[in-house]
């Protein structure tokens, strides 16, 4: 069965999100009009440099850093590869503590060093006093996810700041000049969560376009000053000789563009859309008997992971795709691995329960219509 694209719900925002129409119109001159590479030195090469370092200080402002702490990426794996691997390639010998639920990006990058794995709670929350007793001397980098792509659990990373401070001060006090930073995933949070980099308290952030109403493929690392990062990437030495390659001018706009206008509104965004998402997770578990998986209040407000005793999630997403409603099993960049989610494993859900769960990510653009029309074609779906 054929379904119109107008009649379609998408229920899978935290795989990718529409580009936004100001983002579009502010990236459009720079496909045709302003195409020139902006490290070539005649004057509409130098006009298309100066547009990528307003970019830059438009992202540097918005998060409430400086401009020269602020790399463009392809995304936020480029980027957490970046932190990780840029990190501990610089630190030989070094070890690193990461959370059970870290995004693959994160995960794969650190299973190449030696690195200590922090467990969670039953609601996908970190284990912070495991992550206290797991940091050692030669402890360089801590990574804990801000706000969980899967089931949406937002960490507190107050607490592990707080931790590795206690740490940075007593190596200070004992002479130590054993670097130690803390990195997060941040891929998911800009749009409801705050994202000042003051306030969230860490060394290195990573951000990704394709989940704010910015175009995929675009991206940052942020890296506070004095922060050492060795460059994952030979070549022309851009980006401050940390991130080599023609810069994507056009993407670097509209990540901008996407970033500035997501923080501008995330507290309102947050609670209109939370107010429809628990209002969605009750009817799921009023009538379906759905489980929420993930911390209860202390999530992306958007997200809603659940449980559904006894069925097949693969089968119900197909059911739910000829019907017009697009939603996930988890992770899109995990989805054609035939593992159940190492986040749902983390979080002590069987293998059995993570195979029948599926996740809903809505947006403000969602409306209660919508949800109702799920809601009534899950029943043909579950019992596909």
């Amino acid at each position: 069965m054929q379904v119109s694209r107008q009649s379609s719900i998408y229920m899978d925002h935290a795989a990718a999100t529409p580009v936004t129409d100001s983002v579009v119109a502010a990236m459009q001159p720079f496909w045709t009009e302003q195409f020139y590479n902006p490290s070539a030195l005649y004057g509409p090469a130098r006009e298309a440099k100066a547009a990528l370092e307003r970019a830059r200080s438009s992202v540097a402002q918005t998060i409430g850093a400086r401009p020269s702490e602020i790399v463009f990426t392809s995304g936020a794996t480029e980027s957490a590869n970046l932190a990780v691997q840029g990190v501990m390639t610089g630190n030989v010998g070094g070890h690193m503590v990461y959370s059970a639920v870290e995004h693959d990006a994160v995960r794969m990058s650190a299973q190449r060093y030696d690195a200590t794995v922090c467990p969670v709670d039953a609601q996908g929350v970190v284990d912070v006093a495991a992550l206290d007793a797991a940091i050692r001397p030669e402890t360089v980098l801590v990574s804990v996810i801000y706000g969980n792509n899967e089931v949406g659990t937002v960490q507190p990373l107050k607490s592990v700041v707080d931790v590795v401070a206690q740490h940075r001060e007593a190596r200070r006090q004992s002479g130590m000049d054993t670097p130690l930073y803390v990195h997060t995933d941040a891929a998911q949070a800009p749009l409801y969560l705050d994202c000042n980099v003051a306030r969230l308290g860490v060394d290195l952030l990573t951000l990704n376009g394709g989940k704010i109403g910015g175009p995929k493929q675009s991206g940052i690392l942020y890296m506070r000053a004095g922060t050492i990062v060795q460059p994952v990437i030979a070549g022309g030495g851009q980006e401050m000789g940390i991130r080599s390659g023609t810069e994507n001018v056009a993407f670097a706009i509209g990540f901008a563009q996407a970033l500035a206008a997501a923080q501008s509104t995330h507290a309102v965004t947050a609670k209109s859309v939370g107010t429809l998402s628990r209002w969605f997770a009750r009817q799921l578990e009023d009538t379906y008997g759905a489980t929420i998986n993930g911390h209860r209040k202390k999530r992306l407000p958007n997200n809603i992971h659940a449980t559904f005793p006894g069925c097949d999630n693969e089968r119900v997403l197909f059911a739910l795709d000829q019907m017009g409603i697009y939603a996930a099993t988890g992770s899109a960049c995990s989805a054609s691995s035939d593992e159940p989610s190492h986040v749902l494993r983390a979080m002590g859900i069987s293998d059995k329960h993570a195979q029948s769960s599926l996740r809903f990510t809505i947006a403000s653009s969602t409306t209660k219509q919508q949800l109702d029309h799920v809601l009534t074609s899950l029943k043909p779906a579950l019992e596909a």
